[in-house]
């Protein structure tokens, strides 16, 4: 699974997360850094990427358009890099479920 980081989030994930997630991105190394969300969204769907975010407008998104993309919502305050990598580590199995779940747009982690 592909996953793209929003704004909101570190680049360093990317290769932080490489182990589990090859092939990610983030918004800024696709020349998305000042895209807005119907952009990044359209991208990742063309792209093939899983969105990564704690704002809710790709939940939203996800409602009323349906999938793909998908979305992992993340319910975090501001935090770290680290614990932004730790959640997302300890959610690889729930990750790869919701994945494989068609019915599914959003999986909120936090």
């Amino acid at each position: 699974m592909k996953l793209l980081f929003d704004q909101n989030l570190s680049p360093k994930l990317v290769q932080r997360l490489l182990d589990l997630f090859p092939g990610s991105s983030h918004v800024y190394l696709d020349g998305l850094g000042s895209a807005n969300d119907d952009e990044i969204w359209e991208h990742a769907r063309q792209n093939g990427f899983v969105i990564v975010t704690k704002d809710a407008d790709y939940n939203n998104l996800s409602v009323v358009q349906g999938n793909p993309p998908k979305v992992i919502w993340l319910l975090l305050g501001n935090c770290r890099t680290a614990q932004v990598e730790a959640v997302l580590r300890a959610g690889a199995a729930e990750i790869a479920v919701f994945e494989n779940d068609p019915s599914v747009g959003t999986l909120a982690l936090g």
